[in-house]
């Protein structure tokens, strides 16, 4: 009698869930979503099949518009896009508000994970931490992805830091921006977009990005030096405005946390194949794809070093709350 009476009231819980989706169904919301990147990055592929996931979860209650590459806000204005309610969800790289926040951009401190398994560590460590600030913001994270480890690329062959002295080097968030002075180079502020116009102008000649950038970029038509140096895997964030997720109904909230949930899993999945995919398109398209020689990388280890001391400096109580908890992990 027990077990039937505990079958009914699931089967009673389950109707309920599904009642309360189907009336919210009749009452369907969509949300607007900008994304940085274009519809063949796995970024954006994964975007896009979460806001499947949530459509299909939600018997339609909720639907969710990809504005992918750009196209609704540019990548420097998604975060406050969503803060402000202009779209109610969006994707950015977490690094690059790591001005407004130190906390933002521990993933890109250089050589402190380096591997897919520590850069998930990290980001377990790191999330109650964000989390907090974000939702300070009136944010609430959904799910973060890594991307492939960081790589070298360079106009000219590189045998230590020595030889990037003076060179013109792309700059996209804090971090990079650092490294740049650190190895007395000049740091350059370029989107992705932007990238095969700024190396044939001799507007930079060295950069540090993933392999699926350099893909995406094309970047055999202008570097032929490759770097595996994994530099560090930064990560996409996705998150909603938290007035807007707070108006959904509590089936439908669930609904997207699972999506979401599923998202994060498929996505770091993703981001390993993207790397094996990526490293060996550079190579078939006659990129030297090459280990760094050892006086380079213990010349980038020691600039690791200092930056791993300056951040947590910079971050106060809260870094130290995150360093703590990954090397516990």
């Amino acid at each position: 009698m027990g077990i039937l009476s505990s079958t009914r009231s699931l089967l009673l819980a389950a109707a309920v869930a599904s009642s309360s989706l189907a009336a919210a169904a009749a009452q369907a919301e969509t949300w607007v979503m900008p994304t940085p990147y274009p519809d063949t990055r796995f970024h954006t592929v994964n975007v896009m099949k979460f806001a499947e996931d949530v459509k299909a979860a939600t018997n339609g209650a909720l639907q969710i518009e990809v504005h992918s590459g750009g196209s609704l806000f540019k990548h420097p204005e998604i975060k406050n896009a969503v803060r402000s309610g202009q779209a109610q969800i969006g994707e950015f790289l977490l690094s690059n508000i790591a001005n407004e926040n130190p906390v933002y951009g521990v993933d890109s401190v250089p050589f402190l994970a380096s591997d897919y398994d520590s850069a998930y560590k990290l980001w377990q460590a790191s999330k109650p931490v964000i989390t907090a600030a974000l939702e300070k913001e009136g944010l609430v994270p959904l799910y973060a992805v890594a991307w492939p480890p960081q790589g070298l690329y360079s106009v000219k062959p590189l045998n230590s830091v020595d030889d990037l002295k003076g060179s013109k080097f792309r700059a996209y968030n804090p971090a990079t921006n650092k490294i740049a002075s650190l190895l007395s180079a000049v740091p350059t502020q370029i989107e992705e977009p932007d990238l095969p116009q700024a190396f044939a102008t001799g507007r930079v000649d060295a950069m540090i990005t993933s392999a699926s950038t350099g893909v995406g970029v094309k970047a055999w038509d202008f570097v032929k030096n490759f770097y595996d140096v994994q530099a560090w895997l930064p990560k996409n964030v996705i998150v909603v405005n938290k007035r807007a997720f707070q108006k959904l109904s509590p089936e439908v909230r669930e609904a997207v946390l699972k999506a979401a949930a599923e998202a994060e899993t498929r996505g770091w999945q993703m981001s390993r194949t993207e790397r094996d995919e990526k490293n060996k398109a550079l190579a078939d398209n006659g990129v030297a794809v090459q280990a760094p020689s050892a006086q380079l990388e213990a010349g980038l280890a020691k600039i690791g070093g200092q930056m791993v001391t300056e951040w947590m400096v910079s971050a106060g109580d809260d870094g130290k709350k995150i360093i703590d908890a990954y090397r516990a992990k």
